[in-house]
């Protein structure tokens, strides 16, 4: 597995467009939507894992949201859960976390979902 390679997993969003099923106390990527034992987010971290080593797997979050990430995702380090200052839609998010990662590794090659 190549070392260079990292993933950034988005999951700041409050899921409007999935409500009523999506809350914002409780949004989309924590939800077992597709009916498989496992949340969204959880089933992109799996995927992930077959091109990334677990520790190059980063989420970006905002701070209500945290505690759900680290509950769902408890093989995550601290360091891997990003916290937004201020939620700001995609690009702002995409550009906290390659910013973070790549002060880590310049070489890095990063996939975003």
């Amino acid at each position: 597995m190549n070392k260079n390679n990292y993933a950034i997993i988005m999951a700041g969003g409050i899921g409007s467009r999935f409500w009523p099923i999506s809350r914002s106390s409780h949004p989309k990527q924590f939800i077992d939507i597709l009916g498989t034992g496992k949340t969204l987010i959880q089933n992109t971290y799996e995927r992930f894992l077959k091109v990334c080593p677990k520790e190059n797997i980063y989420v970006v979050t905002n701070e209500n949201y945290t505690k759900l990430v680290k509950s769902q995702l408890p093989d995550m380090g601290e360091q891997q859960i990003l916290t937004e200052p201020v939620m700001r839609n995609t690009a702002p998010c995409v550009a906290y976390g390659c910013f973070k990662i790549e002060n880590l590794n310049p070489d890095a090659i990063i996939v975003v979902a």
